[in-house]
């Protein structure tokens, strides 16, 4: 017989779920709306609606035609990919020893390490941006991407993801005469590609929606990343929301298609297949 009560408590969480998910999506369906709708429609009357009457292109045409937003694109384009390359990169050649080496202070490295999550961006801004500003990397795409190089939070999840790889496998590797770089590339990161994935996935986000350190290390507009594009375009258009939604959506899109397309690696993997008995 079919539990009830369990059918009714299933039924009740998938409609809280529900709830809370449209009420995360609300805001995301009001500025795509905005972004439509014509000049002529009044987004702030009391009885708004939430679909355009007359959908229109021309707001986004005319941000992207009056405003360098494709070179504003590239920039963030630039700055993304090079930050995940090069994030994914020392986060693994570091956490790599942290779990599968044994040297001495390990674990209180490790602790360390972990703890600087604790601190907050905006206490270490100030001597970053001096740093910065002393190797000459103001107003380029690797001071942009310089305080991102490596973060706590990529090593924690690739040294956890690096453990949970059998002990066997880099054991024949070693018989074989692998060196321990070869491990790590042949090994390791084949073996924690979903963990990889999605790291790439978190780093690509900050990377592309990060405002203030941009923000800080940039004076010039041909070097503006997108966040900078529209609050620029936001100052300048006097809060015509139509424009800034528009400019918003060109914003955020890359990063959502990025997700959409990605989340299907985002799955447990067996990296124990390939070892038997």
């Amino acid at each position: 017989m079919v539990n009830c009560k369990s059918l009714n408590k299933t039924g009740i969480r998938y409609l809280l779920l529900t709830l809370i998910a449209l009420g995360m999506l609300f805001p995301l369906f009001w500025l795509l709306s905005t972004a439509f709708k014509s000049p002529t429609e009044d987004i702030f009357t009391v009885s708004w609606q939430l679909l355009p009457q007359k959908p229109t292109w021309d707001n986004f045409r005319s941000v992207w035609q009056t405003y360098p937003f494709g070179r504003y694109l590239f920039n963030s384009t630039v700055v993304a990919i090079l930050t995940v390359s090069l994030n994914l990169l020392f986060c693994s050649l570091a956490a790599y020893p942290l779990a599968r080496l044994d040297f001495r202070g390990r674990d209180f490295l490790f602790v360390v390490i972990v703890a600087t999550i604790m601190i907050p961006f905006q206490i270490v801004m100030i001597p970053l941006y001096i740093l910065t500003v002393r190797l000459g990397l103001r107003n380029t795409y690797l001071g942009i991407i310089f305080p991102n190089l490596a973060s706590a939070f990529g090593i924690f999840l690739l040294r956890q993801a690096f453990q949970s790889v059998p002990k066997e496998l880099e054991e024949a590797a070693r018989i074989d005469g692998c060196s321990e770089l070869d491990i790590w590339w042949h090994i390791m990161i084949s073996g924690v590609r979903p963990a990889l994935v999605t790291l790439a996935i978190f780093v690509f986000i900050g990377a592309w929606s990060d405002f203030l350190w941009p923000l800080i290390i940039l004076d010039r507009p041909e070097h503006y990343t997108l966040p900078l594009g529209v609050a620029r375009l936001a100052s300048a258009l006097d809060l015509d929301w139509r424009l800034i939604a528009a400019g918003s959506i060109i914003s955020i899109a890359p990063a959502l298609l990025l997700f959409v397309f990605l989340q299907k690696y985002i799955i447990p993997t067996d990296v124990g297949s390939g070892v038997k008995g």
